[in-house]
């Protein structure tokens, strides 16, 4: 009977649902304990022991892989995101990786704008003040007074060009790969270097994936060319910023605040400075939320499973596998 290490913590409450279609496949399942994700120790713990994963945001390191085969068939991963798996390792091992992109795009987006307007309008220092007695005007901007950096111009980015031109912000645009020019002349996007985008934007949003080129891209010298009234905001990856850099701007005003989402340690330490910041919005790495996306991330991560264990299956006209 094949076994199936299942860590996504999407999944898990909901294991009343999954655990009988998986089982009717003859799966068993490991249900280990996980708050955000598991590291590699935790996972090596259990190589050798399964035949395909379902996961979060796990450690698969090519040590953890290699400890896994040749039991080890298929990984599948819970959304879109691969950067946390070994995918060069997947391919030598011949171990399936699977996941479900563009799961999300939707949701970041609006959250970006979320905290675009959050920002722009005051709603929570205006919330504060008016709980404590006090009756006072605080400033805000309407959103086509401001312009709009994103950093990395893939689905998510795109839905915020798009989301943006109703509003008359100004947006310009960075990525490492060229851009449909179409899309470009469509929406009116500029795509500059990053050090031009950091400099002239009032919101950094930063939308690229996780890799070599990324980690920490946004440091010390990032911060310092950034307009003073600027806000950094990520629901990409928590590595693509270094944080002590980031606490360190906030305290010397080189930025106005932030948006986190995404943080280099997660769960976010409990001594984390950036808790100490009042012009600091935190989110426990949730940009993602909404019933309808995780629908769809729940059976496509299944039927990945599947496929990469050979196994055959029907799926009704909502897409759940029978």
């Amino acid at each position: 009977m094949p076994t199936i290490l299942l860590s996504a913590p999407y999944m898990i409450p909901f294991l009343d649902r999954f655990r009988p279609v998986l089982e009717k496949f003859g799966l068993e399942l490991l249900i280990p304990e996980v708050e955000e994700r598991l590291e590699e120790p935790e996972l090596l713990e259990y190589a050798g022991k399964y035949d395909g994963v379902i996961c979060g945001d796990d450690r698969y390191t090519r040590r953890v892989i290699e400890a896994s085969i040749p039991r080890l068939k298929v990984i599948s991963k819970w959304g879109t995101g691969v950067d946390s798996i070994d995918k060069e390792a997947c391919d030598e091992f011949d171990v399936m990786l699977g996941n479900t992109p563009n799961a999300f795009t939707e949701p970041v987006a609006d959250s970006v704008f979320g905290y675009m307007l959050t920002f722009a309008r005051q709603h929570p220092r205006m919330d504060r003040e008016m709980k404590k007695g006090v009756w006072k005007k605080i400033p805000g901007k309407a959103l086509r007074e401001c312009t709009l950096g994103i950093i990395g111009i893939g689905n998510i980015g795109s839905a915020l060009v798009r989301r943006a031109q109703p509003f008359g912000i100004k947006v310009l645009g960075n990525d490492i790969r060229e851009i449909d020019p179409v899309f470009v002349k469509t929406y009116d996007l500029e795509m500059v270097n990053l050090e031009e985008l950091l400099s002239r934007a009032d919101f950094v949003s930063v939308n690229c994936d996780l890799n070599q080129t990324s980690k920490h891209l946004i440091e010390t010298r990032a911060f310092s060319l950034m307009k003073p009234d600027a806000v950094l905001i990520n629901t990409a990856r928590g590595p693509i910023v270094e944080e002590e850099a980031l606490v360190t701007a906030l305290a010397e005003g080189l930025i106005a605040g932030a948006a986190m989402d995404v943080y280099e340690y997660e769960p976010l330490p409990g001594d984390s400075q950036l808790r100490d910041f009042s012009q600091v919005l935190l989110a426990p790495h949730n940009a993602n939320s909404s019933p309808q996306a995780w629908e769809k991330v729940h059976w496509n991560t299944i039927k990945n499973l599947l496929d990469g264990l050979g196994i055959d299956y029907q799926i009704n006209e909502r897409g759940e596998i029978l």
